[in-house]
Order: structure tokens, then sequence, then C-alpha cells
């Protein structure tokens, strides 16, 4: 083990040591927009140049996909600097979450709701706002003392059983605990179930929402797969994992997020809420899928080749004709796809409507990320629009660039053109 990553050989849902790699990804760098490079490399000399494998595994005991290259929780998240709050859409869906899950729970007015990765504060206030005490659990450190600043008390630091005893001994039992994409940046989930266990109200509930894996292998999601998520869950390994750690999923919902996510519901064992239909009916369609073998892993795997071959086309033909490429979008997701795509030499500069940093590095180029202006000012005949998700939202707010002559070239979910 080095100060950057570690490989596990386990794995993190139940222990096993059979794990298998099922889809083979290039490598990644350590640091992505949502790092703070300069702190970073000030903490740890190098890490500006480390890359770490991207490969999914999936357990052959529990089915459960993973990665098992772990960066080093510390240089991710103390230098963290992504905020929700600037991401589209998605402040109000935290409104909408936080009403859904109190109608659905009953919670008592005034009860506590404690938020493990509460960022900036956004869901938390929308819980405050209806009444509820709130407490956030957050270690990037800055992005935790605004938060606080802002009236959302944020302790800054890791969620850990440990913690849950100081908070339980401090503001007594929660009436809900939330994980909103955070759930699956956990690398101890031993550890964190215990946690979550022990801080939970004998009729409290634990809320999460995650990227569903069985999304991000059929809808070949892999600008969801980065280091920060360790793990793509699906509900038969979760049915699992939470019956063995003195708890049961008692309800899950298929969400839109991030392309695909759930949102489930977990209670202590024995608790009295009653269990959704919901859980049984999405074990049995994983399984119709084919999630208890490897196929869908190996559709995945034929997926991304045929994209890689299909995007290198369109960028190498636009080259040989004396074009000249940019992209639109630096995310942590972003960095997934230059890398998997082999775009890094082929870009002239990134646009973004809300920069997080200078620039994009790795073995064979620096990106300028640059404001969405810079469009108009270095005039790119084409821009790869890696923010997909965003498409439309994006080109409705670029015709000028299309009146002009420019292309947007979309590489996902398949290569498409607007122009």
């Amino acid at each position: 083990m080095n100060n950057w990553f570690h490989k596990r050989r386990t794995c993190r849902l139940c222990d096993s040591t059979d794990v298998e790699c099922v889809v083979p990804m290039r490598p990644i760098p350590i640091v992505t927009p949502n790092v703070d490079a300069a702190r970073a490399t000030a903490q740890y000399a190098g890490v500006q140049e480390a890359f770490v494998p991207l490969d999914l595994y999936v357990c052959r005991s529990c089915r459960h996909l993973q990665l098992l290259d772990v960066v080093n929780a510390d240089v991710q998240y103390n230098n963290f600097r992504y905020t929700t709050s600037i991401s589209l859409g998605l402040p109000e869906h935290f409104v909408t979450f936080a009403d859904e899950v109190l109608e659905a729970t009953a919670a008592p007015k005034a009860g506590l709701v404690v938020e493990i990765g509460s960022n900036d504060g956004t869901l938390l206030r929308a819980f405050k706002e209806r009444g509820m005490k709130v407490l956030g659990i957050d270690p990037a450190q800055k992005i935790a003392a605004q938060a606080t600043e802002r009236g959302i008390p944020t302790l800054a630091t890791f969620f850990t059983d440990h913690l849950s005893q100081d908070i339980r001994s401090e503001h007594g039992v929660a009436d809900i605990v939330v994980a909103n994409n955070t759930f699956a940046n956990i690398d101890d989930l031993r550890d964190f179930a215990s946690g979550v266990r022990r801080l939970l109200a004998p009729g409290g509930v634990f809320v999460f929402e995650t990227s569903y894996g069985a999304d991000v292998v059929t809808k070949t999601l892999i600008d969801t797969v980065y280091h920060e998520h360790l793990s793509y869950f699906m509900v038969s390994p979760l049915q699992r994992y939470f019956a063995a750690n003195g708890m049961e999923l008692i309800d899950v919902r298929h969400i839109w997020t991030k392309g695909g996510s759930i949102r489930g519901t977990a209670q202590l064992a024995g608790g009295k809420r009653p269990n959704s239909p919901t859980v049984a009916a999405m074990v049995q369609e994983e399984k119709r899928l084919g999630f208890d073998g490897i196929t869908p892993y190996q559709r995945l795997r034929s997926n991304i080749d045929s994209l890689r071959h299909e995007v290198d086309q369109q960028v190498q033909s636009r080259k040989n004709a004396g074009k000249r490429l940019a992209a639109y979008g630096a995310s942590v997701g972003t960095v997934t796809l230059i890398q998997q795509f082999g775009l890094g030499a082929s870009l002239e500069f990134i646009a973004d409507d809300n920069p997080l940093c200078e620039f994009l590095a790795g073995p064979d180029y620096r990106i300028p990320v640059l404001p969405s202006n810079a469009i108009y000012e270095r005039k790119p005949d084409s821009i790869i629009i890696l923010a997909w998700r965003y498409a439309e939202p994006i080109i409705a707010k670029h015709q000028r660039f299309i009146l002009g002559g420019g292309e947007f070239i979309i590489p996902l979910p398949t290569v498409s053109i607007r122009c």
C-alpha cells in the first residue's frame, strides 16, 4: 500500500475472496475536478501524476459489483470541492426527496435527521425547513464549515461506528439517517452498517439514494464509474448485506437521477414497518436480466469497445480534415470518458458553465478548462458533449455555435451528431 491507493482482496459487502474482474477499464487520474489539485499535491507529492486502475469486479458469492482499487479517502475528501448546489436539477430533487421521505416515514415533528456525506447542506436544509432537527457529517472540511456557517450544523469528519456513539450521546437517536449519493463511496461497509444501526431510533429508517448497478451495466453509464464510487449496488446483494448486519431492506424505488438510481429504505431487523413488494420484484428483475451470472458484463465490455471505436472514428475523421475539437463539461465523469475514449491529445480545451479546475491532466495531455464563452472566442469546429445527460439544455443554450457552422458530438448512450 502507498499513500495514494491500495487494492483490497475481498468483497466489501460480504468479505468473500471469490471476486472476478468482469469489465477491465483504462486507469484514470486520482486528481479530478472534484479534488483541489494544489492542496492535494502539497500534502502528497506526485499525486497529480498518479493513475489508479478502474477495473470492475463482481463477487461470485453475493454478486456485488465494485471497484477493488481504493483511493486514499483523505486525498479525495479532505481536498474535496464539488458542491451539490451547482448540479443542474439536484437542489430541486432534494426538496422533493425530503417531502417524500417525511410522508413515507411519518417521522415525528422535530425529530432528528442525520445525513452522511451532507456536502454543502442542500438536502438537510430542506428537512430543516420542514421542522426537523438536522446534523450533517462530511469530511470536506471547508465545505462542512461553510454549511455550518449557513445554519446546517455539520461535523467535518468521516462517518464511523465510533462517531455514531458520540452523536447518539450528544444528540440522541436519529429518526432518519440519510446517505444521498454517498453510500457507494464507503469502503468499510461493515463498520458503516454498525454505525447506522447504533444511531437509529427503534422505529427509525435509513434512506439512501445511489447509482443503480443494473443501469450502469445495461445502459453503459461508464461516466458514473470512478474512484469515488466504489460500489455499484443492486438490490439482491443489498438485501443480503442488510440482513447480515442486523437490518432489513424494506423498500426500493427506481428513480431517474444519475441516469438511473435507486432509493432504498432499511430499518432495524424486526422493525414494525412492512416490507414493500418492490424489493422482491427488483430482485426477480435482476435475475431475469442475468445478473446472477456474467452475461450482462460481457455485453458491457462489448459496448465499451464499440463506443471506443466509433468515437475514435469520429475524432480521427475530423482531425484528418483539419478540424479543431473541444469538449463540454469538466467533471469527475469527464475524466473517465477522456481516458476510456482516448480523447486527451485531441481536445484543445473543455468548456464548462461552472469550472471547478483550471485544467485536466493525463499522461499525454493537459487540457485547459474554460468558461463556456470560450466556445465563441476560440471557435472550435466540433464539440464533444462529455456532460451528455445535459446535452439538450447545452445545445439549446448554444444555438449560435451551430448557426455558425459548428457541430456537437454526443458520445453516450450512443454516438450522435447535432448540427
